[in-house]
């Protein structure tokens, strides 16, 4: 047949069928968050807090049971969608509990970012779903080594500072806390807890003697600032901030500075309930000492001698009550 070309058909075929794709994804329905809440929801809820402001680490697997049960009966509810992600962020960051450390402990991290990715599509303004959904790129990226989406979380993780800056200034430099301390990434962290310390106590605060003692008058429970301070939610959240915010300057150098940020997690009224006081003493006593330790591989670290980050406490530290 005179003028026949096979290829040229089968490539015409293949772009009506890739438009035909595009066309069917594109015009499907979006998905939508419920109005209400179920009654299963809300006891799984009840059992989703109860384990978490416990510090129930063990209790997790039955926790996720019921939210994820929760979950199946209401797969439009963003807020169980979050508690599913939640769970999974709190097992593998503080793997260092696990008696035995399995390769299969970063699937948490894989389903996390699939749970928060159906939080932020039914609740897109809520920043800090956007905020946790950006982690777990990272997260994820890290783990399989993509650039790709490394950089795509990155920039999510941008989005979600600028959505609510009080909220994930903090959540974004605690994650890079844990790259090594002369690249641009960690010290793009540190700059993030005093940017945060700017817009709580709002004014610059000294860099040299970061006393936040004047700035206690300011607590509230109310409006974007109120995540500056203990809640509900994360009852020690105020002392974990700066437990960070210290081995953060002491993994840079700067244990002196680190001493008095550390300090000022016991201006707290609730700091004589912390069960994790004595982790943050330690480090005041520790902290010359800890500059090595801090900046040394996992792996060659011993006892309370690691970042916050990597720690048996990384989410318990502001959230146990």
């Amino acid at each position: 047949m005179a003028g026949f070309q096979p290829m040229a058909l089968v490539a015409a075929l293949a772009a009506a069928l890739s438009g035909c794709a595009y066309m069917a994804e594109a015009t499907a329905p979006s998905k939508t968050a419920r109005a209400a809440r179920t009654e299963v929801a809300e006891r799984a809820d009840t059992l989703f807090w109860k384990t978490f402001h416990k510090g129930d680490y063990d209790g997790i697997p039955r926790a996720l049971e019921a939210v994820k049960g929760a979950y199946l009966q209401a797969p439009d509810d963003p807020t169980t969608a979050a508690h599913v992600g939640f769970l999974h962020v709190w097992r593998i960051a503080e793997r260092a509990r696990l008696s035995t450390m399995t390769p299969s402990v970063t699937d948490d991290s894989v389903l996390a970012r699939r749970y928060f990715s159906e939080a932020v599509v039914l609740h897109p303004t809520e920043a800090r779903y956007q905020g946790f959904l950006a982690t777990t790129m990272l997260a994820e990226a890290s783990i399989h080594k993509d650039e790709r989406l490394r950089r795509r979380g990155y920039y999510a993780m941008l989005d979600a500072v600028d959505a609510w800056p009080e909220f994930n200034l903090f959540t974004a430099g605690y994650v890079f806390s844990n790259q090594p301390a002369e690249s641009a990434q960690f010290k793009e962290g540190l700059e993030m807890q005093w940017r945060t310390l700017d817009l709580c106590s709002g004014t610059r605060v000294d860099r040299r003697n970061p006393d936040f003692g004047p700035f206690m008058h300011l607590q509230t429970q109310q409006g974007a600032k109120r995540v500056c301070w203990n809640s509900w939610i994360a009852p020690h959240n105020f002392e974990g901030f700066f437990l960070n915010m210290g081995d953060m300057l002491v993994k840079s150098g700067d244990w002196a500075t680190a001493q008095k940020v550390y300090a000022n997690a016991k201006l707290s009224s609730t700091y004589g309930s912390w069960k994790h006081r004595a982790a943050l003493e330690s480090r005041i006593e520790q902290a010359q000492a800890n500059v090595a330790a801090f900046n040394a591989p996992p792996s060659k670290t011993a006892g309370d001698a690691v970042m916050m980050v990597q720690s048996r406490f990384a989410c318990m530290g502001c959230h146990q009550e």
